[in-house]
């Protein structure tokens, strides 16, 4: 039977914590099981939803989880060669060499759908480099081997913030640029703690401003 993987990842975005990629793979005739037991994209999920779907789908498919901590992120965002995107792909290319699927569909980041498929591809073993790859925006709504992806990756990057907020007794609120309490904690502690997005330039910015202040005090 031909086997089915999708790949996807949750926490691109955030200026705090880890990016989580996961592959999905399945027998292609029984991917509508995930449909039927209402697997769909993350996102249009409830946590408590996605927590009970998350024992659900590991029971029903193989799975492989990667966690790429902050500075791993903070290398390929600054280096003159990589990116996020080809972070994204080389990930990708490991967890599709680990599971060898027939056919593997993804959640593409990149405007350039053609040139991170090909990307990919180059990073695959020569014997997989034939491998049928969809690539395509929105996957993780369209298919629900790709949203039974999204939802292992986003329940266990939220395991791991949660783990990062008990470890270091903090709360940073959900870590995005765009939450009010994350933009003040990272004002406040800015140079405290391991967890920070460095090269994002909201952190930037809090650090220029930090360290000029800290000039001017001289």
């Amino acid at each position: 039977m031909a086997i089915l993987a999708g790949v996807e990842e949750a926490g691109r975005g955030p200026l705090i914590g880890p990016m989580v990629m996961c592959i999905c793979t399945i027998e292609a005739s029984e991917e509508f099981q995930l449909k039927a037991l209402g697997v769909k994209d993350s996102k249009l999920l409830t946590p408590d939803q996605r927590e009970r779907l998350f024992l659900l789908i590991k029971s029903m498919t193989k799975s492989k989880i990667v966690i790429i901590p902050p500075h791993e992120i903070d290398e390929a965002v600054e280096s003159k060669t990589m990116n996020l995107n080809w972070l994204e792909a080389e990930t990708t290319a490991k967890l599709i060499t680990a599971m060898k699927p027939d056919k593997a569909i993804l959640d593409c980041p990149s405007n350039n759908i053609k040139a991170y498929t090909d990307y990919v591809r180059r990073h695959l073993p020569e014997k997989l480099r034939g491998l049928d790859i969809l690539s395509e925006h929105k996957a993780d709504v369209n298919h629900p081997i790709v949203s039974a992806a999204s939802i292992l990756a986003k329940v266990t990057r939220d395991r791991e913030i949660e783990r990062i907020q008990k470890t270091y007794n903090v709360d940073f609120g959900s870590g995005y640029p765009s939450d009010p309490r994350t933009i003040a904690f990272v004002a406040e502690n800015w140079n405290l703690y391991p967890f920070f997005r460095k090269s994002w330039e909201t952190y930037k910015a809090v650090a220029r401003r930090n360290q000029q202040k800290k000039l001017g005090e001289y």
